[in-house]
């Protein structure tokens, strides 16, 4: 089995962040997003993934190279944004056989094993998550065995509450690929871009059975607020702590909270969900929700629901902020 993964995306919701740092490279509770899921198909067995690179796309390259150095990776350039389908329709000369197809927007709790057991009756398997507020999403509508029977963008009238998180295995990949040309032959969606979820539609019109699985969670990944949130659940789930060369002083801790090698907090409050990156500080200040990049100063503040870039300065500021790295505020009144 192989894997592919679209990253040529500017990330332009976490701006400014993305302006020096490619989206999958955004860290999270001290790792990349993009590691979580690098680290969930090494587990699986997979180790030959095709990305899909665009914007930044050397960063992209020397990350996996030097993290994941056993991983048989390909990279195909994405010059023109023109959707999901049109991305994974580059990746079609390295696939020869069935193929996972991985977004970074987001991380799941999702048991990406079950593709193991698919018979040989089912084309693929779309994971999918219950919401109640299904009209901010595509929603998979599914037959009474559980099949997907079509995909609905932001429905208007609860048709489903089956979220479309962007995780898929394909079985069927002959017959994804015709899909996808077929998507590419017609006319563009609204936004003038391919959807990948239109290949599957024609997949299943020409009697490919999908199976739609549930996961457990469903992390988003791709604007400021639902990473911090993000941050908050993975802290919890066990990356939370502090490292033994930190140094804490004068200061309370209000799980979860993570702090890192050869950080220094000083008479503050941290937490919940705050994330000090190796190498910051922390003095006189108060800060919750936060994620405090590597190498970053927060002096006499009082910050919430912020994201600091490494190596930035924050001195007497109150309130929330999301600064890009090297970056300085001093004051907010």
């Amino acid at each position: 089995m192989k894997a592919i993964i679209p990253l040529a995306g500017k990330g332009t919701r976490l701006r400014p962040h993305t302006h020096t740092v490619p989206k999958p490279l955004i860290r999270v509770a001290g790792r990349p997003v993009m590691s979580y899921i690098l680290d969930d198909l090494g587990e699986l067995g997979v180790d030959e993934i095709v990305f899909v690179v665009g914007y930044m796309r050397q960063a992209i390259e020397r990350y996996v190279a030097d993290a994941y150095p056993h991983i048989k990776a390909q990279y195909v350039l994405q010059e023109i944004q023109d959707g999901t389908a049109g991305a994974v329709k580059l990746a079609e000369p390295f696939v020869d056989e069935d193929v996972l197809i991985l977004f970074v927007d987001t991380l799941f709790d999702a048991d990406l094993a079950l593709v193991r057991g698919v018979g040989e009756g089912t084309g693929g398997v779309i994971w999918a998550k219950e919401v109640e507020d299904y009209q901010r999403y595509g929603v998979i509508l599914t037959d009474d065995d559980g099949y997907m029977v079509r995909i609905v963008e932001k429905p208007s009238e609860p048709i489903s509450k089956l979220a479309n998180i962007g995780l898929y295995y394909i079985k069927d990949w002959r017959l994804l690929f015709d899909g996808i040309r077929h998507t590419l032959d017609a006319d563009p969606g609204p936004s003038g871009e391919f959807y990948l979820t239109d290949a599957f539609q024609y997949m299943v019109d020409h009697g490919s059975k999908i199976q739609v699985a549930p996961v457990e969670g469903w992390y988003d990944c791709g604007k400021p607020a639902t990473l911090i949130e993000t941050n908050r659940h993975l802290l919890l789930e066990g990356r939370s702590g502090v490292a033994d060369s930190a140094t804490v002083e004068g200061s309370t801790l209000n799980h979860p909270v993570r702090v890192e090698e050869g950080a220094v907090v000083r008479n503050s409050v941290l937490g919940p969900n705050v994330t000090v990156e190796a190498g910051a500080q922390v003095e006189d200040s108060t800060v919750t929700d936060a994620i405090l990049g590597s190498g970053s100063t927060v002096i006499g503040s009082t910050l919430h629901d912020s994201l600091v870039g490494s190596g930035s300065r924050v001195t007497a500021y109150q309130g929330a902020l999301s600064i890009g790295e090297d970056s300085e505020v001093e004051g907010n009144r």
